[in-house]
């Protein structure tokens, strides 16, 4: 006899990934990186009681601070539910908050890219450095080695 019970729509044991995934997939406003209402949390804990709260939190922060949520967010004048119906309206400081995350994100991989070209260049530098200290000790050698 099978004692398994069958199991959840959502396994409270999800990585945030793979509940983010699953929002994604069950819900037009997460797929579409639609501004989501203030209070969504609450909704999706009422609709999908086994999930861990602390995974829901992360799994929003993961959708909420992507960088297409933000460019969405930016523009966007209304907040969506889960069902996609108009929820609340966007606030010029969430809009500015918005704005101020995407600069943010573009100068800090602006500044990594950076960062690491130089690195490159450093490391080439160096590479031509010990090329050209190889080469001259092999003409001193050539020069003064054979009358040892």
């Amino acid at each position: 006899m099978n004692t398994a019970t069958a199991t959840p729509d959502v396994a409270p044991s999800l990585s945030p990934r793979a509940l983010l995934k699953k929002l994604q997939a069950d819900f037009p406003v997460f797929r579409d990186s639609q501004p989501l209402a203030i209070g969504i949390d609450k909704q999706l804990l009422a609709r999908l009681p086994d999930i861990e709260r602390k995974t829901l939190r992360v799994a929003l922060g993961i959708h909420t601070n992507s960088l297409r949520y933000l460019k969405v967010m930016e523009k966007a004048t209304v907040r969506f539910d889960l069902d996609g119906n108009s929820a609340d309206e966007v606030t010029d400081a969430h809009r500015a908050h918005a704005l101020e995350a995407i600069r943010e994100r573009l100068k800090k991989e602006a500044d990594k890219r950076r960062a690491e070209k130089e690195a490159a260049a450093a490391e080439h530098a160096a590479a031509e450095a010990e090329r050209q200290r190889t080469e001259k000790m092999g003409q001193l050698l050539a020069k003064f080695g054979r009358n040892s």
